[in-house]
């Protein structure tokens, strides 16, 4: 049992959750991710480490209410525990000395990609970070973005923070004034293809941290494959960082809407209990 020891909304639909995890904390690396499980019979779902203390040791975690798992997820409290929280996974970002690296957060991916921004800045680096999303209120963690980053640009769908417009339009406001040596992005998989697109013309390399289904998290059940430059790879094991320029992001695409409907269906009655309760 991992306990909830502080819990922090967001908005309505993402909080930020710092969870009792000292062995995690102690070992975790930026890129690194846990899979939890809430109960018994509760399903596994994967989410990125925001951040750890290691004195304290804790793990941060930053959830979006998409389904019946991190339904449940955001209605605990602190002094709720966790039944699993199982880390750290995946392998680490690669991070080192290159020059100029431009980040890019889309939604909740700002999250995962904050660790990796202190990681490169740390190294040496100089880091551009472009923070995208919808809307204002959907703009997350941009104060501890902007401690790591010589620069942020913030873009929103509507124009309410920042400029208007995609992350694209930051990242390639960015690319045209100075040279960029490296890109990670972060969010979600259709942000992160156009993104790979947009620095592919500029021959950028650019890695991007995907975002699959995920069951064991030890590659053996397959359900994260992916195509990576014509083979067959997988998230949990292999990633979940990869070269954005060669994912077939695509089939992503398709396999992620794969269990769409049973996981409304899911939901729907999962809401209907809690209305009921």
């Amino acid at each position: 049992m991992s306990k909830i020891l502080e819990k922090e909304l967001f908005s309505k639909n993402v909080a930020k959750f710092i969870i009792d995890a000292p062995s995690i904390a102690k070992s975790r690396k930026p890129g690194h991710f846990v899979i939890i499980r809430l109960g018994e019979k509760g399903e596994r779902i994967p989410l990125t480490i925001a951040g750890s203390d290691v004195e304290k040791g804790t793990i941060t975690l930053v959830v979006q209410k998409v389904g019946v798992t991190s339904a449940k997820l955001l209605s605990m409290e602190a002094g709720d525990e966790i039944r699993d929280v199982v880390g750290p996974l995946g392998e680490a970002t690669h991070i080192e000395k290159v020059g100029t690296v431009l980040c890019a957060g889309g939604g909740v991916g700002v999250a995962p990609l904050l660790p990796i921004i202190e990681g490169f800045k740390k190294a040496g680096n100089r880091v551009i970070t472009v923070l995208a999303a919808r809307t204002k209120d959907l703009i997350i963690l941009e104060d501890q973005v902007r401690e790591f980053s010589d620069e942020v640009i913030v873009m929103t769908d509507d124009g309410s923070s920042g400029k208007k417009g995609l992350v694209t339009a930051g990242m390639e406001e960015v690319i045209n004034r100075e040279k960029v040596d490296l890109s990670v992005v972060i969010g979600p998989a259709i942000m992160m293809k156009f993104a790979a697109l947009t620095t592919k013309k500029y021959n950028i390399k650019t890695y991007a941290s995907l975002n699959t289904i995920m069951v064991d998290g030890t590659g053996m059940c397959g359900a994260c494959r992916i195509t990576v430059g014509g083979k067959t790879k997988f998230v949990c094991v292999d990633g979940p960082e990869f070269d954005a320029h060669q994912v077939d992001f695509d089939q992503m695409l398709t396999r992620l809407g794969a269990y769409k409907d049973e996981e409304l269906k899911a939901y729907e009655r999962y809401m209907e209990t809690v209305q009921n309760a």
